[in-house]
Formats: C-alpha cells, structure tokens, sequence
C-alpha cells in the first residue's frame, strides 16, 4: 500500500512529530511505501494566490477556480504544488499529522489543501464526494488536542470530536473522493506522563500494523 503522510507542526521534537515517525517507521517496516511531507520543516507557503502557477488564463483579474482549471489542462501548476500533487495521486492512503488548533487545522495545513486541492486536478463537475477523483482510496486524521477527552465527549465542554472534525472530514477529504477511517485522537499529551505517552505510541503503531483491513467511519451528511 503506498501511503502519503502529511505532517503540520513547527517544533521537530514534538508528540506530532513522534507520532508521525512511528507511523512512517511502522508503515514501512510491514511493507507500505511510505512518501512524506513535513510542511514546516519545507517551509511550505500556505498562501494561495498566483505563485501557484506556471501558467496564466486571465492576467487581469485572479479567479483561483479558473486558473487551477487552467493548469490542470496544460500542465501549469507550480513545483511545489505539482510535487504535491504526486503524491496525493500515488497514494492509497493519505494521513493527516497536526495538533488540534482552534478547532480547526493549523494554517499551514489548511493553506495546503487551499492551494494543493486544486479544481479540475482533484474535483470538479461530478467528481465530488462518492464520485469524487480519489474514489477508493482513504484518509486518516491523526491529531492532538490541549483538553482531555471528557471536554471532547457530546456533553463535554467542547462538545463531540466527531462534530468538531466533521467540516474536515466532510467538507474537505470526503469532497474529493476519499473513504474517511476513524481519527486517531490523542487527548492533552502535554498533560500525559512519559510512560502514558509511550503506551500511545505503541498503540498507534498497533492499529497501523492493521490498517488495510479498516473500514471506513460514518461521518455522516448533516
């Protein structure tokens, strides 16, 4: 199976960076092919605007739809976006590394899929959802949170993970095609012991050993 894994925090040494190695090191050594983009350490623009481009339809005024459709019909998307895009498009499975931040992806992450889920390239027309260009393959968000799992409960503080994902999962990797598996959700590790820490890690690494058997999650329409 050949997975893509995409990494989205600042600091090298972080719990996001250790779950991402044990995913790559566990990915790898059951067989999968692993691709990896750590996006801070490539210091990944996550501004969309022209730069995304080689090629120009309408000089005078930037419709971003247009010109994605632009380049996907003459092959105009710039290095660092088409680098992106090879890899998605290799990928059976493709897995999301981030910490939770403000209920949402970190910027850098959100400007990736800005700029790298381009129209025409990666949906459009009636290629979305169940007919969407990445069909048959899945996605895999794996992320941390700062509060502990009783705020992410339906009654919780924060209330249902699940609700607080749904515009990711919906809105985004459903979009375009990809069967979502059940995100992995490592709760305030800053508050966990080194041991407790640990344990998670091998966890993960535990359902990876697995995960071409997984089923997809019901996210659900509404």
């Amino acid at each position: 199976m050949n997975v893509f894994l995409v990494l989205a925090h600042p600091e090298p040494d972080s719990f996001n960076a250790a779950l991402a190695r044990t995913a790559t090191g566990t990915l790898r050594g059951t067989g999968h092919d692993v691709r990896t983009s750590e996006l801070y350490q490539m210091h990944f623009d996550p501004v969309s605007d022209r730069h995304n481009f080689t090629s120009v339809k309408d000089a005078a005024y930037l419709r971003l739809q247009q010109e994605e459709l632009h380049a996907t019909a003459v092959g105009g998307f710039a290095p660092d976006i088409e680098e992106e895009l090879q890899k998605l498009e290799w990928c059976d499975l493709m897995i999301w590394q981030f910490p939770l931040w403000w209920f949402g992806l970190p910027a850098i992450l959100k400007g990736w899929a800005d700029r790298v889920l381009a129209m025409g390239r990666t949906y459009g027309g009636e290629k979305v959802y169940d007919t969407g260009v990445f069909k048959g393959r899945r996605a895999l968000l794996s992320l941390t949170t700062g509060g502990p799992a009783a705020s992410y409960q339906p009654d919780g503080f924060n209330g249902d993970i699940n609700g607080v994902l749904r515009p990711i999962h919906r809105g985004i990797l459903q979009f375009v095609g990809f069967e979502v598996l059940a995100p992995q959700v490592c709760y305030a590790p800053v508050r966990q012991p080194a041991e407790d820490r640990t344990a998670v890690l091998a966890v993960w690494a535990d359902r990876l050993r697995g995960i071409e058997h997984e089923r997809a999650f019901e996210v659900g329409r509404y």
